[in-house]
């Protein structure tokens, strides 16, 4: 974001628009979808007993929890794997498609999608670090040994670019129309 800059007239301060906000939002958000697809295919986490490699996806390792009766962090794992980015990427795809086309719910409705969307953005790094903790506590040498797969990577770059694409959009686009439909309204009833 800019510079803060000051009003000449009232000396408030204000900031200037983001430049290009939808463009940058779509880029960074279908790149987010992009990597969301390797992130749920490849293995996630290497499990190796006795030297032998077991690969993990996100999906089987929920599985396992449930066939061990773990259920509520199967529960969690997958809204924080799952559930969150893809209500994020779908959210952040609705609000720029609807500021596109003008196309609008209440700006009321937009603004809390907008901030409910703000606030899931550091839940779904929750994956990455139960692959890092498990990584370093499960460390027992020739035993048991844990290392991340090659999802992880592709999980933390979806969600590092879901975080840009929000922090791209500018949700004051959400209540232009508005702001125009009201000036209308307004230039009507003078008429």
């Amino acid at each position: 974001m800019s510079e803060p800059i000051q009003c000449s007239r009232c000396m408030g301060s204000f900031y200037q628009r983001k430049y290009n906000s939808l463009q940058y939002t779509f880029a960074w958000n279908l790149a987010a979808l992009l990597a969301f697809i390797p992130a749920n295919l490849y293995p996630i986490m290497v499990v190796y007993q006795l030297g032998v490699p077991k690969e993990a996806t996100i999906l089987s390792g929920i599985g396992e929890f449930i066939d061990h009766g773990l259920y509520p962090i199967a529960v969690i794992i997958f809204t924080a794997s799952i559930i969150v980015p893809l209500m994020k990427i779908i959210g952040l795809f609705v609000l720029v498609y609807k500021v596109h086309t003008g196309m609008r719910l209440k700006p009321n409705k937009h603004s809390k999608i907008y901030h409910i969307l703000e606030f899931l953005g550091p839940w779904s790094m929750l994956d990455v670090f139960v692959v890092a903790l498990m990584v370093t506590i499960v460390e027992l040498g020739f035993v048991t040994s844990v290392a991340a797969g090659p999802a992880i990577n592709y999980f933390t770059i979806t969600v590092i670019f879901t975080m840009f694409a929000a922090n791209s959009f500018d949700p004051r686009l959400l209540w232009d129309k508005k702001e125009i439909q009201s000036k209308e309204k307004n230039a009507l009833k003078t008429t």
